[in-house]
């Protein structure tokens, strides 16, 4: 069942993060909600401006629609990934959408605020949550690109003022996280104690996470090995950082990398073993089973596995 994103911030704050997970096909979509009754917790359905695009956004949605069908007993919400503000109207008067993400981080702070806070009149007008971004994530996110050098953590006292200036409900933060398959170098990671600063200046607001895949070396060397070229050496968010983080207010984690190279690693195997094959099917058929797994990973280093059953009895569902 598709529930207020808002609804599933209350619940998990402080004890856990919710999974948000970016689909933009069938399989994906089978996968995500096959790993997330298996492992028996909420999540949270991303799709993205460019997922929308991809096919129509009246398919993703009707897949949607037909996976809540299929398993009545799932709870998540669905959200808006980086929307510009266009899109963001769009998916509030679409009726379907649980919350978007206005992403106008690039913008000046009060050009940033001004945005955010038309965008949250229009969706709590119609009972929908709004996810704004502060401080800049390196990396590739779709057709954003900020080179390192660039990007920059969020500042705890302009985190404050910012929410309390736009009225948005969540806030993504730049803590040490970058966007795409080609992460952070070295031994970077979190920054736990610029988590915590901002928490202590919102108590009990959400946070949420964004580029925290942490592609797996194992998948990436599996991926060049069946005919990739893909760099090695690229590391992303360490899971067992997930946890810790959710304990500070980290409420919302965004995965998406990751699952694309799961994707990756079993079609190019498949179609490598198998140079005859042509049907799609067969290799459809790994991949969900695949992504399952995957997803019931997540949710387990995330903290939200087994939460499934106490979230619908909370909702009364």
């Amino acid at each position: 069942m598709i529930v207020p994103t808002k609804d599933l911030f209350k619940l998990a704050y402080g004890k856990y993060a919710i999974g948000a997970y970016n689909i933009n096909n069938l399989e994906q979509t089978m996968g995500l909600f096959r790993g997330c009754i298996e492992s028996q917790s909420p999540f949270i359905i991303q799709i993205s401006k460019g997922a929308r695009a991809y096919t129509d956004k009246e398919m993703l949605e009707g897949i949607i629609r037909s996976a809540a069908k299929v398993f009545p007993e799932a709870v998540f919400a669905v959200h808006l990934d980086h929307g510009d503000e266009q899109t963001c109207y769009d998916c509030i008067n679409s009726g379907f959408y649980s919350s978007v993400m206005i992403d106008a981080s690039h913008d000046p702070f009060e050009e940033n605020v001004a945005i955010t806070r038309r965008v949250v009149e229009a969706a709590h007008a119609k009972g929908i949550s709004v996810e704004a971004e502060l401080g800049m994530l390196g990396g590739v996110e779709e057709d954003i690109q900020v080179d390192e050098k660039n990007a920059c953590l969020t500042d705890p006292e302009e985190a404050e003022e910012f929410i309390k200036q736009s009225g948005c409900d969540s806030l993504a933060v730049a803590i040490g996280t970058s966007h795409g398959a080609y992460k952070l170098s070295g031994g970077q990671g979190l920054h736990f104690e610029r988590i915590k600063a901002i928490a202590n200046k919102v108590p009990g607001f959400p946070l949420v996470m964004h580029g925290s895949s942490s592609v797996p070396q194992d998948e990436v060397k599996r991926i060049n090995a069946a005919g990739g070229k893909l760099k090695e050496g690229a590391k992303g968010v360490d899971e067992e950082q997930y946890l810790p983080a959710a304990k500070l207010g980290v409420t919302k984690v965004n995965v998406d990398t990751d699952g694309r190279l799961v994707w990756t690693r079993v079609h190019r195997e498949f179609f490598l073993e198998k140079p005859e094959e042509f049907d799609l099917r067969p290799a459809g058929k790994i991949f969900m089973a695949e992504y399952a797994k995957f997803i019931a990973n997540k949710n387990t280093k995330l903290g939200s596995a087994g939460t499934l059953p106490e979230v619908r009895k909370a909702l009364g569902l």
